[in-house]
């Protein structure tokens, strides 16, 4: 397989993750494609939590190809990181019922002026790395039901349980995205 486009120089800007994870030159891609897992939601409102939370779980993995961020909310500043992948998963919690499930999306470029503030969703973050890039990677956005967003550092069963759907998901979302 042909793999030239795959050059260390490519990856060279791509900072430090926290958690262990490492740079994108560290990483060794042969015949896989580049994928960013970005959490994010606020860590201190209980389960607004759960973004950060199966980043760090992901993370753990240790996959070669894979490497993971934790923010607290979506920034311009992030398409930078978007235009060097090949592959982005949002994490994030939603308010939801107990009966309700986690949900996952292929996530389509907006067709409108991107005009971002301090924070936004992912179809706008990806929407502004196509346009400052040329380029925007295959993105999915994954949202886990959560009930209690108090101030607060446990999660509930609603959420705990939405992580662990969350983690099989997101392990056949890569399965598939390798072959």
């Amino acid at each position: 397989m042909e793999t030239s486009w795959l050059t260390p120089s490519r990856f060279k800007s791509f900072p430090l993750f926290s958690y262990g994870a490492k740079t994108m030159e560290n990483v060794i891609i042969k015949t896989y494609p580049a994928i960013l897992l970005i959490g994010y939601g606020n860590d201190l409102r209980s389960d607004d939590a759960v973004g950060q939370r199966v980043s760090d779980l992901i993370a753990s993995w240790k996959l070669v190809n894979l490497c993971t961020l934790c923010v607290r909310q979506l920034t311009p500043e992030l398409a930078d990181l978007l235009a060097k992948v090949d592959v982005v998963i949002f994490v994030d919690a939603y308010p939801a019922t107990v009966e309700q499930n986690v949900q996952v999306c292929p996530i389509e470029l907006t067709h409108t002026n991107v005009t971002m503030g301090h924070s936004s969703n992912p179809s706008y973050l990806l929407t502004l790395t196509q346009a400052l890039y040329g380029y925007s990677p295959q993105g999915w956005w994954i949202t886990i039901p959560g009930v209690n967003f108090e101030l607060g550092e446990s999660l509930s069963p609603v959420a705990q349980r939405g992580i662990e759907i969350a983690l099989q998901i997101i392990y056949q979302l890569i399965k598939t995205t390798i072959k």
